[in-house]
């Protein structure tokens, strides 16, 4: 556990993360150590256990979005709280999925790449911090990430429309 099954924030800091949030807007938590030879397939284990994060981020942004739909708030502070929690978590989902390590998307391709291909990709985990600033600084990766975004939130929206004409 490291120390690191509890819900005091600090445990989850990273110090370098931390200044890159202050800096840069731009910052991450320590890592959750994950060790794949625990799992009867480890390859399946690892594409499971790194999609539970952005499906999670999914979850909560169909159920915000269901929340403000509703309209049942009546509180304009309250709503944009909503409304900034469906845009955090449509975005964290979206922005996990990205194949650069240590993100999310990354160990899932790895999990599905040849063992040459997936061992190459991961040579690429201490890099990936330094090439995620690299993309936010010179604007590509809103370049990247708003189509995404745009696709995945009209696709909760058909969803949780569906999921309201049943009501």
């Amino acid at each position: 556990w490291r120390g690191r099954l509890s819900l005091n924030p600090l445990v989850h800091l990273d110090p370098i993360g931390l200044l890159m949030l202050w800096l840069f807007r731009f910052g991450w938590a320590k890592p959750v150590e994950i060790n794949p030879s625990y799992y009867k397939e480890p390859k399946k284990g690892m594409i499971l256990v790194s999609l539970a994060g952005p499906l999670a981020n999914l979850i909560l942004a169909f159920i915000t979005m269901i929340i403000l739909k509703l309209d049942i708030l009546h509180n304009g502070i309250l709503d944009n709280f909503i409304y900034i929690l469906f845009l955090y978590n449509l975005t964290l989902a979206v922005f996990n999925m990205i194949p650069i390590p240590p993100l999310d998307g990354s160990k899932i391709l790895t999990g599905l790449l040849p063992a040459r291909q997936a061992y190459e990709l991961s040579q690429l985990e201490a890099y990936g911090p330094f090439i995620l600033i690299l993309l936010v600084y010179f604007g590509l990766l809103n370049t990247v990430l708003s189509p995404l975004i745009v696709f995945v939130h009209k696709g909760l929206d058909i969803l949780s429309n569906l999921v309201l004409l049943r009501f």
